[in-house]
């Protein structure tokens, strides 16, 4: 886990992630700016496998046996989208605070296996309610507040002016 939030932190820092941030926003633009689209798809998709069959093989190894079951089901598919969803979309640090949270969570709903998912998708409701953004989105957007900040620096010597 560390490793992949380290690789991805990298990755979204250096100018292919610069590139797929720019691909998300307008791939059009990102195009005209000199954008390799494909090949910076290619490279998405081939760090997504690459980590998405790592997953596989040490859950094969701490698990012993592999079921369609056990990355399709429906706890895991919700599981997931709340981490994403409470955490914040688009922050480095949501997701990872999503899966923090959960985990507690779950802990805590143990003793009430009925209501857990119940609880769970209140809980959902409510920060989407409350914060569109995610926990850490809604942070950053009050406070300015980030761990992992994704943004670069201006270089020293360099002012930008408004235009008149």
């Amino acid at each position: 886990g560390v490793v992949a939030v380290a690789v991805v932190f990298l990755l979204m820092r250096s100018r292919t992630g610069l590139a797929l941030m720019a691909m998300r926003d307008n791939v059009g633009a990102a195009e005209t700016m000199g954008i390799n689209i494909y090949r910076a798809k290619i490279t998405c998709y081939i760090i997504a496998c690459f980590f998405t069959g790592l997953a596989g093989g040490v859950m094969y190894m701490v698990q012993g046996y592999i079921l369609p079951d056990s990355g399709f089901s429906i706890n895991w598919t919700v599981a997931m989208t709340f981490m994403v969803i409470i955490g914040g979309m688009g922050t480095m640090e949501g997701p990872i605070l999503g899966a923090i949270l959960y985990v507690l969570l779950t802990q805590f709903l143990f003793n009430f296996p009925g209501m857990s998912m119940i609880i769970l998708g209140i809980i959902a409701v409510v920060v989407i309610m409350i914060a569109p953004k995610g926990i850490m989105g809604t942070l950053y957007e009050k406070t300015g507040f980030e761990i992992l900040s994704l943004r670069r620096s201006m270089p020293k010597g360099i002012s930008i002016k408004k235009a008149e």
